[in-house]
């Protein structure tokens, strides 16, 4: 409960700044005669998003090869099949993990 509630007032103080920064930057000369610059502010909260997908790719893949674990334990002769689906899914989360950190580095550098 707590936890929604601390999420709920953090989502509302980002679109106050995003609409404070959209209203400061109508004109040009506003940031020039004193306005605040909310971009690097910006920058870090995309980047910080991006890297809450990264902090699942881990425990994501822990689980997959926990799991195939479980199930060659339990039927040895579908080892074979059970591993080729571990692998084929371990990588689509790591491929999901590298696409967050990539995204992630272009909200920091490139916007």
């Amino acid at each position: 409960m707590k936890l929604n509630r601390t999420l709920t007032m953090t989502l509302a103080v980002v679109a106050v700044l995003a609409l404070t920064n959209t209203a400061l930057a109508q004109g040009g000369e506003d940031l020039a005669a004193g306005g605040i610059d909310f971009t690097p502010l910006a920058k870090g909260i995309g980047a910080g998003f991006a890297g809450l997908a990264v902090i699942g790719g881990g425990p994501g893949v822990g689980r997959i090869g926990g799991a195939a674990c479980e199930a060659v334990a339990r039927q040895p002769e579908a080892s074979g099949t059970i591993f080729t689906n571990m692998i084929i899914t371990a990588g689509m989360v790591e491929g999901a993990t590298l696409f967050a950190v990539l995204v992630g580095l272009l909200a920091l550098f490139l916007i």
